[in-house]
């Protein structure tokens, strides 16, 4: 049994006191509230890597080389976040079809909303999304907060390829110690 079961009961609470403590982290969530854009999440990595350090003891912006900010628009917007301590990623989800075989490889069909984007994200632990809604956090986890706090990856195979996850793994492994890698 992990010694993270504490935080079973009330893991969004628990999830929004460490993402609070990450301060650069959290000055672009509350950036991305005052935008004015309801259809959006700051997810992925960065999210899950939070936790890890904060469990782990390490600088809470260990590891954590960008931000992804997605949002689902089918007119494109001009958005700008900036930070100075990460590189911030802003993808509209409603156009990722149109540039994922560029990137990856192969077609994928159209995402319908920005949630259905991140059920599909690479791992069950960095498919979640956060946003304030005043001062609470709304959190997307199509997978629950579980593997997070149980510092656990696990594939999540709607998109992803299998060489995908285990380079993911891999250079995870090599920054966290205690990562529990879920093999394909």
């Amino acid at each position: 049994m992990s010694s993270f079961t504490k935080y079973r009961i009330g893991m969004n609470d628990k999830l929004h006191e460490i993402l609070k403590l990450n301060k650069p982290l959290y000055d672009l969530i509350v950036q991305a509230s005052r935008l004015g854009i309801l259809d959006y999440y700051i997810g992925a990595g960065c999210i899950a890597q939070t936790v890890w350090n904060y469990q782990l003891g390490l600088d809470l912006t260990y590891g954590i080389t960008d931000v992804d900010f997605v949002y689902f628009n089918d007119v494109d917007l001009a958005l700008e976040l900036e930070s100075p301590v990460f590189q911030v990623d802003i993808v509209n989800q409603a156009r990722v079809h149109l540039w994922y075989r560029d990137y990856f490889g192969y077609d994928i069909e159209p995402y319908v909303s920005v949630e259905h984007a991140i059920s599909t994200w690479p791992t069950t632990a960095t498919a979640v999304g956060v946003r304030l809604c005043g001062l609470e956090l709304a959190v997307y986890a199509p997978f629950g907060l579980e593997d997070v706090f149980d510092m656990v990856v696990r594939p999540n195979k709607a998109k992803i390829t299998e060489e995908i996850y285990n380079g993911k793994a891999e250079k995870w492994t090599s920054k966290w110690a205690g990562l529990t890698v879920v093999p394909w």
